[in-house]
């Protein structure tokens, strides 16, 4: 007979964290549907996302100098 114990914790252990790593790369999955569904939003309205948040002009390093 082998040893029922620590082979029978250690699997347990394995699966939990085999779990948890499957429902965090479930919650970034979801993450991403959201970003795109954002970025495709904005993209409807006309507005480049990658450019969204810039301010034209000088910058403050350009200001400092």
């Amino acid at each position: 007979m082998g040893r029922p114990g620590p082979a029978s914790q250690a699997k347990r252990q394995r699966e939990r964290m085999k779990g948890e790593r499957h429902q965090e790369k479930e919650e970034r999955r979801e993450q991403r549907k959201e970003l795109k569904k954002e970025r495709e939003r904005l993209i409807a309205e006309g507005r480049d996302p990658d450019l969204d948040g810039i301010v034209p002009g000088p910058q403050m390093s350009d200001i400092e100098s």
